[in-house]
């Protein structure tokens, strides 16, 4: 029997040509005026209490294609046009499965640029892409190799707000598979004076990647404010300026976050962390930028996504198991842990650490929870206020 990999995108940045760059941003623009038309036509069936599924969207754009006015549609490929549908079709099905909102309107100038391509629409031949209603291949800068014999399945093609273009290819990986299985496991405490608190004790500093550019942001930002409201070419410049700075600490802290995750991965085969609101926690406006900047979703995302591939297991303790006032060591409880203590000594005459003694209990419980399916969510009224141990944690980390 054959062995089934998992398949994986590999994106790489590109350089098109000007032809090419015309072609895709008129592309772009066709799947965002399809996107939009066929989202209101949904919404138009949904006051009626009616649903639309994907083919009869698909039928409303053939005939959009036959009018005077949509006919411009035909000049791009219509392949990326019926993905877009697709996409529409599972934003749909995720909202009435209550797994997401209500899809929203593309935007112009705030939605991603982006477009994507099945086998119908690209030729893949020798290590050149050439897509649809194209005539040369695409100059893409091949940063790390694709695995040997790789055939992309689909190829998505995107634009950044700094300009950047970007290709992204689905592929098999063989790589992707699960690791030897083993006995270590560590529980994970997220912070803002450290970013990441292990159950062994180490501690792994947060960078602030948001921090070391946030003067030069600042003066971008106010260069950009000066600028006359509109689409002229200077306030153009300015928000690509702008644009850049957030790209090069988005990539830095994007590159930071998949070197730790891969490691946890790497060395441990149970992984325990506190489930987070970070929607909520970002409300709190003295601590909402560093917590952006620490990132706490995507290392929760990466770190779980991971795991699939490689046969590991991620363990979500509740948000309002007592992680910070349970002493580790002995098993009491204090009644109250002032934010300012970071360290005490214990009653049974042993130090602890705060952070450290936080992630050793969630990785005690999250063994808990894979040893026999024990629960780890404590009474609602044993929390004063109904004040979950993470938000307190969260509001007396300052930056």
């Amino acid at each position: 029997m054959a062995t089934s990999h998992r398949k994986r995108a590999f994106k790489y940045r590109f350089y098109p040509t000007d032809a090419q760059a015309a072609e895709l941003t008129r592309t772009f623009g066709c799947v965002r005026k399809v996107y939009n038309m066929a989202l209101a036509a949904r919404t138009d069936a949904w006051a009626r209490r009616e649903r639309m599924n994907y083919n009869q969207s698909s039928a409303m754009l053939t005939a959009w294609k036959k009018t005077e006015e949509l006919a411009y549609l035909n000049e791009v490929s219509s392949v990326p046009l019926q993905q877009c549908l697709r996409h529409l079709q599972m934003a749909f099905t995720n909202f009435f499965g209550k797994r997401a909102k209500y899809p929203r309107f593309k935007s112009r100038k705030r939605s991603r640029r982006s477009a994507e391509y099945t086998t119908s629409a690209f030729r893949f031949r020798d290590g050149k892409l050439t897509l649809a209603k194209m005539s040369e291949p695409l100059e893409i800068v091949w940063s790390r190799p694709l695995p040997q014999g790789a055939s992309p399945s689909t190829v998505t093609v995107s634009q950044d707000a700094a300009g950047r273009w970007f290709v992204s290819l689905l592929v098999e990986d063989p790589a992707v598979k699960a690791l030897p299985v083993m006995d270590a496991a560590v529980g994970i405490d997220v912070g803002l004076t450290d970013l990441l608190t292990l159950s062994t004790g180490e501690k792994i500093t947060n960078p602030r990647h948001e921090l070391r550019d946030r003067a030069r942001l600042a003066f971008a930002e106010r260069r950009l404010a000066k600028k006359a409201k509109g689409d002229g070419a200077n306030r153009a410049k300015a928000r690509r300026k702008v644009a850049r700075i957030h790209a090069r600490i988005a990539d830095r802290r994007r590159d930071h976050l998949h070197k730790l995750t891969t490691r946890f991965v790497c060395e441990n085969q149970t992984l325990v962390i506190e489930d987070l609101s970070v929607r909520n926690l970002v409300r709190n406006p003295s601590l909402a930028r560093a917590i952006s900047d620490a990132a706490w979703s995507e290392f929760r995302r990466m770190l779980e996504y991971k795991a699939s591939w490689y046969g590991r297991e991620v363990v979500v303790v509740d948000r309002f198991f007592p992680s910070s006032r349970l002493w580790a060591h002995c098993g009491s409880i204090a009644e109250t842990m002032p934010l300012s203590v970071r360290t005490w000594a214990c009653e049974c005459g042993t130090v602890h650490d705060r952070d450290v003694n936080a992630a050793k209990n969630l990785l005690t419980a999250g063994l808990a929870v894979t040893a026999c399916g024990a629960g780890v969510r404590p009474q609602r009224e044993s929390f004063p206020g109904g004040r979950s141990a993470m938000k307190q944690e969260v509001l007396r980390r300052e930056p």
